[in-house]
């Protein structure tokens, strides 16, 4: 948290700042005199009502005293009136414009309400006047942090500190320039600084806890977060940095109730209550389930700032919230901007430049999916740039990756800004990002517009809901014709928005269920999603399949120890033995496909389906059985077997979806059907051949590229190679 200071008034950090001058006493009886103390001392008691009381009386007395107008504006603004506090302040530097203080507090108001211009502009003015102001550069260097002019933050803050040795807000806000831009023991040390000249500084405690944690030393975040809130106690912020640090630690359940005081005592806490139920499902914790997404979903209805877009897309299957979520949260977090103005129009060249935009360029579902799509195009007509947010993923996959772009750009440390400039400066023609709301995205790069064209497809599920993404990449599965209502995009249409590569790895046959903990003669349901895709729904509906199916077992993907007791518990509840949940233990990419071929049935899912495990499985020749809704993420897996033509595994409803798991477990030879007709087709279907895909994706982007420079809009693509 950055820290501006009122000059007259106490910042947060209890640092004193120079009092304006109070009094014109040629022009105030006594009586007068000690009534305007007497307001003045209300303010600094935090009697603010009272103290707004007599100051009007004062002003009724003489409407032009410019100390009282000053002070009344502070006033008002504490009580939330912004626009009247400018025009009582203004008033005030009119009647004295070479009154240093005036300007300053005019401007911390101007800028709260966002109008950043006019605010610097008000702290040049003072700095002018009172070229010795430490709090103006302070409050300057805000405003230049803000806008992510860290380099002139910085000078702001090198400035007030030199003027004033023992200014603690500005060594904190300093560090949390040098920790944006990287510099976290720089960060560390300024934040300390403050510590030690002001030890009560709440604000610089918890920012020493985040740099910390971002040091990868969450213990020590955690102590430093305590220190937070042992001074302040209803300190939100730091009960939710406090929760991420714990998170760290894997101590989930302690996160969980870190999140929950940080809502208590900040209710609005944006984007809080996504987060909290994204935590409590990671380690599959269900308890008030229910009543927390009726409240998420009510939220997000009022256009409120109460979740992540990727987490509402786990609980429910409704593509109307699903874009709502994703316009509040761009809205807040990647407007628009224009600080980099518009690209110029270059001329057409031979070959079309796209970058490659991603922190996944590693071991991980995108690079798998995505690898021979790199490989696979056509050099003679693009040229191809990686620009990786990751540079501590060094394996196999990156190193295959890295060889197939024309240029790979480690970007890991440069802001969104300067990875937007370095694009231009490249001059990338179509930038692709792959991450969406993933971990690890980075939508400020395309906000700023790092090419002409830019495009989502692969990492994130739905719509960005931003006017800067002009076009995603998906198939009619995927988003059928009624649905384009529910993108900000224009959707480019594929054969297949998933293709796996056919190198993905050798199936081991016939893999012995004992040395996976199976039993040999029992059916095998499994899923191995991630274990956050479980909802209760979903887990309930499986508990009764297997209550149906006797002789069965549940074989689940589950990624921690707490997950697995909860899960145990809640087949106890719905009257499963929980010896019948068996849970898949740590599996090299040989072994893990080697399995599908060890179960019976994979059982996907919702409303957020499977992706790369439908194609994992159906590689492996076992069939998936999903449930298909109305939003991308809920048809995903509907997808793959579409485009492998096994509409018979695609239900939609509950109902249908336990009605033809436990027909498929009672009846093998139906079963052994759909398997034969799984291991053909996958030789026969786009999603396993990277080359077909990559020609339709290739004249997409062909199309796109013509359409810029015939000064075409965006439309609608259905890509068809010449």
């Amino acid at each position: 948290m950055r820290s501006c200071v009122i000059a007259a008034l106490k910042s947060a950090s209890g640092t004193s700042w120079p009092s304006c001058k109070l009094v014109d006493e040629t022009l105030m009886t006594v009586s007068q005199s000690t009534l305007f103390g007497k307001a003045f001392a209300l303010q600094q008691n935090g009697q603010l009502a009272q103290a707004q009381a007599i100051y009007e009386d004062v002003l009724k007395a003489q409407p032009e005293h410019a100390d009282a107008l000053h002070l009344l504006g502070i006033v008002t603004f504490q009580l939330g009136d912004p626009q009247r506090a400018i025009a009582l302040i203004g008033k005030a530097t009119q009647l004295h414009p070479n009154n240093a203080d005036y300007h300053c507090n005019l401007g911390i108001v101007l800028a709260a309400i966002g109008q950043s211009g006019p605010a610097s502009a008000r702290y040049d003015e003072a700095i002018s006047i009172r070229p010795e102001f430490a709090e103006a550069y302070n409050n300057r260097g805000l405003l230049q942090a803000d806008s992510g002019r860290l380099d002139d933050a910085i000078e702001s803050y090198d400035k007030a500190l030199e003027i004033k040795p023992n200014f603690a807000s500005a060594y904190s806000n300093r560090g949390i320039v040098l920790a944006e831009r990287g510099q976290l023991e720089a960060a560390v040390a300024d934040y300390e600084k403050a510590i030690s000249i002001s030890p009560n500084y709440a604000e610089a405690h918890s920012n020493l806890g985040i740099a910390q944690a971002k040091l990868g030393q969450p213990e020590a975040a955690v102590d430093s977060y305590d220190r937070a809130i042992a001074l302040k106690p209803d300190y939100a912020d730091a009960f939710y940095n406090r929760g991420n640090a714990l998170k760290q630690l894997k101590k989930i359940d302690a996160a969980v109730l870190s999140y929950k005081k940080a809502l208590e005592t900040n209710p609005g806490f944006p984007f809080l209550l996504g987060m909290l139920l994204h935590t409590k499902m990671e380690i599959c914790d269900w308890t008030e389930m229910e009543t927390y997404v009726e409240k998420l979903i009510s939220q997000i209805e009022n256009y409120n700032e109460v979740s992540p877009p990727l987490d509402i897309q786990r609980l429910c299957d409704n593509p109307v919230l699903h874009k709502a979520a994703a316009e509040i949260w761009m809205r807040a977090k990647h407007p628009l901007n224009l600080a980099l103005g518009p690209i110029s129009k270059r001329p057409k060249s031979q070959r079309i430049r796209i970058g490659y935009y991603s922190a996944d360029f590693r071991n991980h579902a995108v690079a798998q999916l995505a690898v021979e799509i790199f490989e696979f195009h056509d050099r003679k007509k693009f040229e191809l740039v990686a620009f990786s947010f990751r540079s501590d993923a060094q394996d196999s996959m990156r190193t295959r990756v890295e060889s197939a772009f024309n240029k790979f750009v480690d970007v890991t440390n440069k802001s969104d800004r300067e990875v937007a400039e370095l694009s231009r400066e490249l001059e990338i023609d179509i930038a692709i990002d792959l991450g969406g709301f993933t971990a690890g995205n980075r939508p400020g790069i395309f906000s700023f517009r790092a090419a002409p064209i830019q495009v989502g497809y692969l990492g994130y599920s739905g719509t960005m809901a931003a006017e800067y993404y002009d076009y995603i990449i998906a198939d009619q599965m995927l988003i059928p014709q009624e649905s384009q209502i529910h993108y900000s995009e224009k959707i480019v249409y594929i054969p297949t928005r998933q293709v796996a590569a056919l190198d993905r790895g050798v199936v081991e046959m016939g893999v012995q269920r004992k040395r996976l903990g199976l039993p040999d003669s029992k059916f095998v349901f499994c899923c191995f999603n991630n274990h956050i895709k479980i909802t209760p729904a979903t887990f309930h509906g499986w508990m009764r399949i297997l209550r149906a199916v006797e002789d069965s077992v549940l074989f689940l993907n589950i990624g921690n120890d707490l997950a697995k007791s909860n899960i145990k518990n809640e087949a106890v509840r719905c009257g499963i033995d929980p010896a019948r949940i068996i849970f898949k233990g740590f599996l090299s990419t040989s072994d893990y496909l080697g399995l599908y071929s060890a179960v019976d049935l994979f059982l996907d899912t919702y409303p957020y389906t499977a992706a790369t495990t439908a194609s994992d499985a159906c590689w492996a020749g076992l069939p998936v059985l999903t449930l298909m809704g109305e939003s991308y993420a809920s048809r995903m897996a509907a997808s793959v077997l579409n485009a492998l033509e096994l509409p018979e595994l695609i239900v939609r409803t509950q109902e249908a979806y336990e009605s033809k798991a436990i027909e498929l477990a009672t009846d093998p030879a139906q079963l052994l059907e759909i398997r034969t007709k799984v291991q053909k087709n996958k030789f026969l279907s786009p999603v396993f051949n990277s080359k077909f895909v990559t020609k339709h994706i290739e004249a997409a982007y062909i199309e796109m590229y013509e359409r810029y420079h015939a000064e075409l809009p965006p439309d609608h693509i259905a890509a068809v190679p010449s």
